[in-house]
């Protein structure tokens, strides 16, 4: 039977989770919590059916991408990717505020809501808003899972 390497085209099922063993990511298709409530949409975070990318094209994560080469179809296994080589340590410093009147339009701020805001190289910032003040918001412009350790169990469906 052949094994995947390097180079090769292969299709995934995965499941990440957190230390807790919440799942945050997952391609089985199931309802794991509020993303997929209503029907679920692109950017959700659960994806439906098998991830296909190419083996060493980084296309996901790199640890993932390694312990493939030499399974063969059918086989699965567990990697744990601690947070640093996932989505970061946490940096308080990406933890800011600023002024109400700094926002645009009618905007009404709410503790957990994501906006886009524009960074000092006029590049987009995707930030969480994590207090409202009268005067200020705080937000959080860390990865929402930055500082947590993932673990991803994945089967190699095929090699195509």
């Amino acid at each position: 039977m052949a094994t995947a390497k390097k180079g090769d085209k292969v299709r995934i099922n995965y499941t990440g989770t957190l230390e807790d063993g919440s799942v945050f990511d997952t391609t089985d298709g199931h309802d794991h919590g509020d993303c997929c409530d209503d029907g679920c949409e692109d950017d959700c975070g659960c994806e439906h059916g098998p991830l296909e990318f190419t083996i060493g094209e980084e296309e996901f994560f790199p640890q993932i991408e390694e312990a493939l080469i030499g399974m063969a179809p059918g086989e699965s296994k567990t990697v744990v990717i601690p947070a640093e080589d996932a989505f970061g340590e946490y940096d308080e410093e990406e933890v800011f505020t600023i002024l109400r009147s700094q926002l645009t339009g009618d905007l009404v701020p709410e503790v957990g809501m994501e906006l886009e805001l524009t960074g000092e190289d006029d590049e987009p910032v995707e930030v969480t808003v994590v207090e409202v003040n009268e005067d200020s918001i705080t937000v959080d412009a860390n990865h929402p899972l930055a500082g947590e350790d993932i673990t991803y169990t994945f089967e190699l469906v095929e090699i195509v």
